[in-house]
């Protein structure tokens, strides 16, 4: 057969693109490159990646860019190359491959070797250098083993793949039994596992290297706004309050880094990621309404200007990610020198960075400084004698000398490629910060964002996972279709569009066609079409990212009970059902279900409001009772709406308890008692 070379050049991921000059005769996964690995009886090297991570750029450069290694894995191997982000189901299959094998969890980029015949995985680790260096050993005594392996260890190489077998077989939740009901007792088991796991004395969970994992800092939003229990409440304000002081906050140009490499939040992991961001404006518009913090707003704010500044593209979606790496150096475009620091400040400003950075040492990254506050501007303000607002001015001042020198930088590469899932992640956040702070700007975005999804990734009644140079590719999985159905379902609270509840009426139905699984309940991550793989998953556990069913199962109830369609309840039940394995042995890794579950027992009141004249009461619900209540306001001249308003007037609002309707009220004072009567205020 014709030797293969390098097919990379042609893709558009540029993940993909910045392996297509190497040696290495990398393929793309697809079922020529499958089948020429099975004839030619080679195993498979499968590589998984994304652009902007930083030991994907350190593998690329020393490993896989090394000709003599490139010419063994050539001979000896059919290498693929796989964008994570574009091939999240491989991706999930093959990082469970690697727990299966090592017993440890995986991560990027993620190196696996499949039998041609199976693509079964049988060896997998994460980076391997060229050589063997500090203690980790390198692929070219690597590639050796797993020749000799593959070629002369028969019984061990097939007993490995029947342990990755037998493993998924295992991870297959089983139904339910018919009379299991569910219950509501692992809400609270859950919150108090989490509670133990918190770090009281830095926020977040656990120890290094610390995520933000904002899917469990809502989990306690939305667990202190049922309760109001002290704890829940100090720790999530601890949590967001050292993180938004901390260095995996960039208190230059906004945003948040992936995470930080110490318990303390200073130092990062630079790439920057679209959906982290996304998680964690929700998180501190959400956190703000609970207690009137201004740094939570005005950590919102920023997240919004860094997304705007780095990912917007005009009307067309958002870009993914920003590289940890620029000029070949981690970190670099975010460090400084503090004597460069110090000839851009004035003595005013200089001495407020100061009282902010506290005990921080200048030189807290090698010979550089990143930029990680000791103290809150208010504590700072005090220190300096100045008052809030002055302290205020001059940060935003001095911030502002600093961004612009830093735009001066070679920029680090950003991943142009518009993903479904996190756009919707990011409309979602928008619409709860248009919400939370009354902001005509944030809708505005949020509902171009929804527009794109709907006009450009919406194709045959099916979402399209990713959109690049003008065009559509892959079809969605089911977090594209959970995302933007939450998304919607936030964005119709604020203002209500016809298109938006059609658009999520259509979502529900090829979600439920696609994806659910009529025996069992739950949902596939892949569509029933989707290309036969080894392993097909229902992900019910929570990562960064929430889970998929959790997301769906919480939507499908809103909207079951907003479009009073007892099908989409139904679907719900049977998700928590399938699921209540996971949700009451380990509650604290599934919380979007326990969220779902949590709706499920305990549904938010719902109010439509119909007609111009009484659109204002939506912003009075929204202050007084925030998430607790579900409020439309129907436009006068909307066509496509619930079932509840065909029985309505003008000007009347309409209260929803679970399944009963009250009669209609056209005064305002008696709505907010009777909504009173039902939900407690928020908390303020």
């Amino acid at each position: 057969m014709t030797a293969l070379t390098n097919q990379l050049g042609s893709e558009t991921s540029p993940y993909l693109l910045q392996h297509s000059q190497q040696p290495v005769a990398w393929q793309t996964w697809g079922q020529q490159a499958l089948d020429r690995a099975r004839i030619e009886d080679k195993p498979i090297l499968l590589s998984i990646g994304y652009s902007a991570c930083h030991w994907c750029h350190m593998m690329s450069a020393d490993t896989f860019s090394n000709h003599t290694i490139a010419e063994t894995l050539n001979d000896g191997f059919i290498c693929i190359k796989v964008d994570r982000e574009e091939r999240p189901d491989l991706d999930d299959i093959y990082q469970t491959a690697h727990q299966l094998l090592t017993g440890q969890p995986g991560g990027w980029p993620l190196t696996v070797f499949l039998c041609p015949q199976t693509q079964l995985p049988f060896i997998a680790g994460t980076y391997f250098p060229a050589e063997e260096s500090h203690g980790r050993v390198g692929l070219k005594d690597v590639l050796a083993k797993v020749s000799y392996f593959y070629r002369q260890q028969h019984v061990e190489f097939r007993s490995l793949r029947e342990k990755v077998r037998q493993g998924y077989e295992k991870l297959e939740v089983l139904a339910s039994e018919k009379d299991t009901l569910l219950n509501p007792a692992p809400i609270d088991v859950a919150l108090h596992h989490l509670l133990r796991l918190a770090d009281d004395v830095h926020g977040g969970f656990g120890g290094a290297p610390k995520f933000p994992m904002p899917v469990n800092l809502n989990y306690l939003q939305r667990s202190y706004e049922q309760a109001a229990d002290p704890a829940t409440g100090r720790h999530l304000l601890l949590s967001l309050m050292k993180m938004a002081q901390g260095g995996v906050h960039d208190h230059v140009g906004g945003g948040f880094y992936r995470y930080a490499t110490d318990v303390h939040w200073e130092i990062p992991h630079f790439e920057k990621m679209l959906c982290d961001n996304a998680l964690l404006m929700a998180n501190y518009a959400e956190a703000w309404s609970i207690s009137g913090e201004p740094l939570f707003k005005r950590t919102a704010a920023d997240i919004f200007k860094f997304v705007q500044r780095a990912f917007a593209n005009g009307k067309q979606g958002l870009y993914s990610s920003v590289d940890a790496d620029s000029e070949g150096c981690e970190g670099g475009y975010y460090l400084w020198r503090f004597e460069d620091i110090e000839a851009l400040l004035n003595d005013g400003e200089l001495t407020l960075l100061t009282c902010l950075l506290g005990q921080t040492d200048k030189h807290n990254f090698g010979e550089y400084l990143h930029l990680h506050f000791d103290k809150t501007l208010v504590e700072t303000a005090a220190e300096c004698g100045l008052s809030y607002d002055q302290a205020l001015a001059q940060f935003l001042t001095l911030r502002e000398k600093l961004l612009q020198v830093r735009l001066q930088r070679p920029q680090p590469h950003i991943d142009n490629k518009v993903l479904c899932g996190w756009n919707a992640l990011w409309v979602r956040a928008l619409a709860i910060a248009a919400r939370v702070f009354n902001d005509q700007e944030y809708l505005t975005h949020a509902q171009q964002g929804m527009d794109f999804i709907r006009q450009h990734l919406w194709r045959k009644r099916r979402l399209m996972a990713t959109w690049q140079q003008g065009s559509a590719k892959h079809t969605g999985y089911l977090d594209d279709y959970a995302y933007t159905m939450d998304a919607l379902l936030e964005l119709l609270q604020v203002q209500w569009r016809d298109e938006d509840y059609q658009f999520l009426i259509n979502l529900a139905e090829s979600l439920s066609n696609n994806f659910y699984d009529q025996q069992q309940g739950g949902f596939f991550f892949t569509a029933h079409d989707h290309e036969p793989l080894i392993h097909r998953s229902k992900p019910l556990v929570d990562s960064v990212l929430p889970s998929g069913n959790g997301v769906a199962a919480r939507a499908l109830l809103r909207l079951g009970h907003l479009a009073a369609e007892p099908r989409y309840l139904a679907m719900a039940e049977a998700t928590l059902g399938y699921a209540w394995m996971g949700i009451s042995s380990i509650p604290e890794n599934h919380v979007s279900l326990l969220l779902a579950l949590q709706e499920f027992f305990d549904a938010p009141v719902q109010v439509f409001l119909l007609g111009d004249d009484v659109l204002a009461w939506r912003q009075l619900i929204q202050d007084q009772f925030g998430s607790r209540v579900h409020c439309y306001a129907v436009p006068s001249n909307a066509e496509f709406y619930p079932p509840e308003i065909m029985s309505m007037d003008m000007g009347q609002a309409v209260m929803c308890v679970q399944d009963r309707c009250l009669p209609p009220y056209q005064n305002v004072a008696e709505l907010m008692q009777a909504i009173a009567d039902q939900v407690k205020p928020a908390e303020g």
